[in-house]
């Protein structure tokens, strides 16, 4: 079931965009302008400021930040304003995560909360790339061994997201910084065009709502409800090998 905030429930608390949260924030992490040169396919790009919003680890109790804690995970939330930043259209910086002990990739969870959001994953020998549009009230699940850029791919309306996930390992940013972004650039005027600095790729393929069904019965939005009630599926963010079905049900 699809919960979509009203604008009664976005939540201020000295943030610099109201966002979609009931309790305490404290004050963001901001990525720069600058912070994002190198995953630009202008580096030339001289745009500066912030460009999203970042509130990790956070919780609306003690015993919430307490039990994630004990999980080994984290719940954030990301806000995305609306700009074009020298011919694309805002994104993150993209990263991977690495494998777990068991030799798999740790997982990522994200629920839109307000927005439309373009989550491009791709694998790691870029012969899988995807594109994935959720709107509010959507879970997508990053697969084990894809890297990810999420893309706010409007002019005139802000992304909020919220996301868990394992705090045992910390993300990598070189293969997306050696390679200038993704493997497709969304433009503002072209749309997605293929990253020229990458030698091969596969094409984009575009995944629907429906492709993202089968993790339904297993993963359901609200991500902060699963906290609250202490869902063990979670479990999932620190040991995906255990939980296959979910992963199968993924690939497109």
């Amino acid at each position: 079931m699809k919960r979509e905030y009203t604008a009664s429930e976005k939540s201020t608390h000295g943030a610099e965009f109201p966002v979609c949260w009931d309790g305490l924030l404290p004050s963001p992490s901001v990525r720069d302008a600058q912070d994002l040169r190198a995953v630009l396919a202008d580096r030339s790009c001289t745009a500066t400021g912030p460009v999203y919003y970042m509130y990790r680890d956070i919780s609306r109790s003690d015993a919430d930040h307490t039990w994630l804690s004990e999980q080994d995970l984290r719940f954030d939330i990301t806000v995305i304003p609306p700009r074009e930043i020298c011919g694309e259209f805002i994104k993150t910086k993209g990263h991977y995560h690495p494998d777990n002990p068991s030799g798999i990739g740790y997982p990522e969870v994200y629920e839109v909360l307000y927005g439309i959001a373009h989550f491009l994953i791709q694998n790691r020998d870029f012969s899988d790339i995807v594109m994935i549009a959720a709107s509010a009230g959507e879970i997508v699940v990053i697969p084990p061994g894809y890297g990810h850029v999420t893309i706010n791919p409007s002019k005139i309306s802000v992304l909020q997201m919220a996301n868990i996930v394992s705090t045992r390992f910390e993300s990598d940013y070189r293969g997306y910084e050696s390679l200038q972004g993704a493997a497709y650039l969304e433009k503002v005027e072209e749309g997605f065009v293929k990253n020229p600095v990458y030698a091969t790729s596969s094409s984009l393929r575009f995944a629907t709502v429906s492709l993202k069904a089968g993790i339904s019965n297993t993963i359901s939005a609200s991500l902060y409800d699963m906290v609250e009630q202490r869902k063990p599926v979670l479990e999932f963010l620190n040991r995906p090998e255990k939980y296959p079905s979910l992963f199968r049900e993924l690939c497109w």
